[in-house]
C-alpha cells in the first residue's frame, strides 16, 4: 500500500493543480469584468457593505407606586335609554350619594332629565372606586359638575370652569386648503370658517394655487383647562396669487359681531337672499292658487322647500319682534332689522329653546327648523320681507349694504386692527440667512 500512495497522493495533486488553475482564471474574469464595469462613464455600482447589529434591549420596568391612591379620568358615552344609574355603573364608582347630590338641587335634577345620547359623561375617580368629580353635560357647551369637597359631594359653577385661550396657525399650499390646515394642526371649524371669510373674494375650487400661504389668530374655548372647541377667528390673511388678503373681527357698539378689512370696510352683506343653506324655491312672489284655500291668493313671500328640521337662519342682524304661533301662519318668527325692514319665518316645526321675544340675533344665527305648521301640504319655509310693512319680492328686491362702522367704532377698530396685524406679521415672520 505504500507504493500505492504516492501515486494516489500525485493523481490528488495534480487535480488540485487542475481545479485551482480554473478557479484562477475565474477570479481573474471576475475582476476583469468588475474592472470594466468601473470604468463605464457615469456608472456607479460600488455598493458599501452593510453591517447589521443586532442587540437585545430589556423591555422598560413600570412601577407602581405604593400607597398612590390618586384619582384618574373615567369616561361614558350616553346611549339611548340610559339612566344616571347605567352611567355610574360603567364609570365604576363605588360612591352611593352621587344621585342624591345630584338631586339636591333644581339645576342637577335637570342635568338628569336632559341625559342625551351621544354626549360623554366625565368623572375623576379613584382607583378604589371614589367619586371625587362628576361632569353631566347638559347642552353642547354647558355641563353640571359635582365636586367632593370635606368628604361630600357639593354642586360647582360649570360656567367659572370654562375659559378661552388664544392660538395661532399658518400653513402653505401644496394641494388644498384642508390638507395645509390639517398639516397646520387647525380644528376643522378653523378652515370652514376661513373658508367662508375668504369666500367672497377667492374660489377654493379654482382660484388656489400651490405656494399660497395663509396664517390665523383665533380664540379657542376651554374647559378645565383643555380645549374643547373654536369661539371664533380674530383675524386671518390669505396670500393667494401674490394678492393679500385680510380679515379682522371687530364688535362695534351695538354689540353686533363683524368681520372688517383693515380700511374697516364691512365684509358681510347686510341681508342673505336665503334663509336656508340647501334649498330650493318652491312657490313665488306672485298671484297663486291657494292648495288649501282653493282660491287664486296673493303670494307675499317666497317658499323654499326643505326637509323637516333644516336649521333655518337669521338672514341679517335684528331683534326678535315675534316668536310664537300666528294663524295660518304656524309657528313663526317676526324679526326686526334697521331701515325700518322686517323679515318673517313660517311654518317652522319648532324654536330653538333659548330664542325669546326682543332678542338681538346676528346673521346667520339659528332662529328655527323647518316644519309644516299652519297652512301647509308639506315641509317648507314661507319667508317674507317686509320694508315699512308693505311686503317686497326678497328674491328681487335691491338689498341694502352694511352700514360702516361709525366714527367713534372706527377709531376703537384701528387700534384693535394694527394690535391683530402685528400679531399675525410675527407669526408670517420668515427668518432668512445670508449666504456668500
Amino acid at each position: 500500500m505504500r507504493d500505492a500512495e504516492p501515486g494516489i497522493l500525485a493523481d490528488s495533486a495534480s487535480h488540485a493543480r487542475s481545479r485551482a488553475g480554473v478557479t484562477v482564471v475565474g477570479v481573474s474574469l471576475s475582476l476583469a469584468f468588475v474592472s470594466a464595469l468601473a470604468m463605464v462613464p457615469g456608472r456607479d455600482d460600488d455598493r458599501s457593505r452593510i453591517n447589521r447589529v443586532v442587540e437585545t434591549l430589556d423591555p422598560p420596568v413600570h412601577r407602581v407606586l405604593p400607597g398612590d391612591n390618586s384619582p384618574f379620568v373615567r369616561t361614558a358615552r350616553i346611549n339611548s335609554g340610559d339612566t344616571l344609574g347605567d352611567l355610574l355603573a360603567r364609570i365604576g364608582t363605588r360612591s352611593t350619594d352621587v344621585v342624591r347630590a345630584m338631586t339636591a338641587t333644581a339645576d342637577g335634577k335637570a342635568a338628569i332629565r336632559r341625559l342625551r345620547a351621544g354626549r360623554t359623561v366625565s368623572a375623576l375617580v379613584t382607583p378604589d372606586g371614589e367619586l371625587m368629580a362628576l361632569d353631566v353635560p347638559v347642552t353642547e357647551r354647558d355641563f353640571f359638575r359635582l365636586e367632593r369637597q370635606n368628604g361630600e359631594l357639593r354642586a360647582i359653577d360649570g360656567e367659572a370652569l370654562h375659559g378661552s385661550l388664544t392660538r395661532v396657525g399658518s400653513g402653505t399650499i401644496t394641494s388644498s386648503l384642508f390638507a395645509a390646515a390639517d398639516r397646520a394642526g387647525l380644528p376643522d371649524a378653523v378652515t370652514m370658517k376661513l373658508a367662508e371669510l375668504f369666500g367672497t373674494e377667492i374660489d377654493f375650487h379654482t382660484d388656489i394655487r400651490v405656494g399660497d400661504e395663509f396664517s390665523v389668530l383665533y380664540e379657542a374655548k376651554t374647559r378645565n383647562g383643555v380645549e374643547v372647541g373654536v369661539e371664533r377667528i380674530l383675524a386671518a390673511e390669505f396670500v393667494n396669487q401674490g394678492r393679500r388678503h385680510t380679515v379682522i373681527q371687530f364688535d362695534d357698539g351695538d354689540g353686533s359681531s363683524g368681520y372688517y378689512t383693515p380700511e374697516g370696510r364691512n365684509l358681510k352683506q347686510a341681508f342673505l337672499r336665503s334663509p336656508l343653506e340647501f334649498s330650493r324655491v318652491t312657490s313665488g312672489f306672485k298671484m297663486r292658487f291657494h292648495p288649501i284655500k282653493k282660491a287664486w291668493r296673493r303670494h307675499t313671500g317666497v317658499d323654499f322647500g326643505a326637509a323637516t328640521g333644516t336649521a333655518i337662519k337669521a338672514t341679517s342682524n335684528g331683534k326678535v319682534d315675534f316668536i310664537g304661533s300666528k294663524r295660518g301662519y304656524g309657528k313663526t318668527v317676526i324679526l326686526k332689522h334697521r331701515n325700518r325692514i322686517t323679515t318673517l319665518y313660517a311654518h317652522m316645526s319648532r324654536f330653538p329653546p333659548k330664542l325669546r321675544r326682543g332678542q338681538s340675533v346676528a346673521q346667520g344665527d339659528l332662529i328655527g327648523y323647518v316644519g309644516a305648521t299652519g297652512w301647509a301640504t308639506g315641509p317648507h319655509l314661507h319667508y317674507e320681507f317686509r320694508t315699512d310693512n308693505k311686503p317686497v319680492d326678497p328674491m328681487k328686491v335691491t338689498l341694502p349694504e352694511a352700514e360702516p362702522l361709525a366714527s367713534s367704532d372706527l377709531q376703537r377698530f384701528r387700534k384693535i386692527a394694527e394690535r391683530r396685524l402685528t400679531q399675525l406679521a410675527t407669526l408670517n415672520y420668515r427668518p432668512t440667512v445670508a449666504s456668500r
